[in-house]
């Protein structure tokens, strides 16, 4: 029966205000993918079994590299059959400057359209000759931008130490963002990063919209560790690399890559996979 000490709806709401506020999510949904270069040992031996073993353990993509440009497209085709058979996309490929190159960029095209992948990245650039060496990698990746528009993919470069070192008092990687138009992505390697003692949240900050793909590779400041740590167990700032990637950095995917631990490749990378989702949760 209602009466004078019924809530009225002004204390309702009152009362809704006082409450506390259901936790707003951390962090966006963003997939999760494997550097397959993590497992390279098994790779060579048994490519399709490590694929599947990736899909298992709840991994939503991955990541091809170098040996994939020398498949056939038969053995591509098979492969996205495999792919797509463990609940896995192709989010992109680790590629040398052959891939880029007027005889070589065609197939990296086809290839990459038959995985499924959407974006082409420059793994390495190889001997480069100073920073004028350097703005003809940037007109490389820009040339390729265009031919791989039509394709619906995307061109990237992936840092390594010696894009963050300074070379004549500017350091490569800042020279190729500036001199690489929009469509180029910038694939943040995190350890790399961290090792040269570059903040990768700056980074990030700094290059809004170009940070669509991000490796997480963890590392040490621990001599006797360095990058044979697993994820979460360096010095990577992971929570504010995240909320950067996330707010600016226009990511689509986060990879994991891991160097080497004293597990063995599928533990370690199934461990990797734990403890990102830990983290994030």
């Amino acid at each position: 029966m209602l009466n004078s000490t019924m809530l009225t709806r002004r204390s309702l709401l009152a009362l809704a205000a006082s409450a506390p506020m259901l936790k707003a999510a951390k962090y966006k949904k963003v997939p999760v993918g494997l550097e397959l270069y993590s497992c390279r040992r098994m790779m060579v031996k048994e490519d399709v079994a490590v694929v599947q073993a990736v899909g298992k353990m709840g991994y939503e993509g991955v990541e091809f590299y170098g040996p994939y440009y020398d498949w056939t497209t038969d053995k591509a085709k098979e492969m996205r059959k495999v792919l797509d058979g463990s609940g896995l996309k192709c989010f992109s490929t680790h590629n040398s400057p052959k891939s880029f190159s007027p005889e070589g960029i065609d197939k990296a095209i086809e290839l990459n359209t038959i995985l499924g992948s959407k974006f082409v990245v420059m793994a390495s650039a190889g001997k480069v000759n100073g920073l004028d060496g350097w703005k003809g990698v940037a007109e490389t990746l820009n040339n390729a931008a265009e031919k791989m528009k039509k394709a619906n993919l995307q061109p990237g470069f992936h840092n390594h130490q010696m894009e963050f070192r300074p070379l004549d008092g500017t350091k490569p990687i800042e020279l190729l963002a500036k001199n690489t138009v929009k469509d180029v992505v910038l694939q943040l390697d995190v350890g790399t990063c961290v090792e040269t003692e570059n903040d990768p949240v700056a980074w990030i900050n700094a290059n809004p919209g170009r940070l669509r793909t991000i490796h997480c590779k963890e590392y040490s400041k621990d001599p006797a560790k360095k990058y044979r740590v697993l994820f979460g167990e360096g010095d990577a700032p992971w929570e504010g690399i995240f909320k950067a990637a996330e707010s600016k950095g226009g990511v689509q995917h986060y990879i994991i890559e891991q160097e080497g631990h004293e597990l063995s490749e599928l533990e370690a990378v199934a461990k990797c996979l734990e403890l990102f989702k830990k983290f994030r949760a």
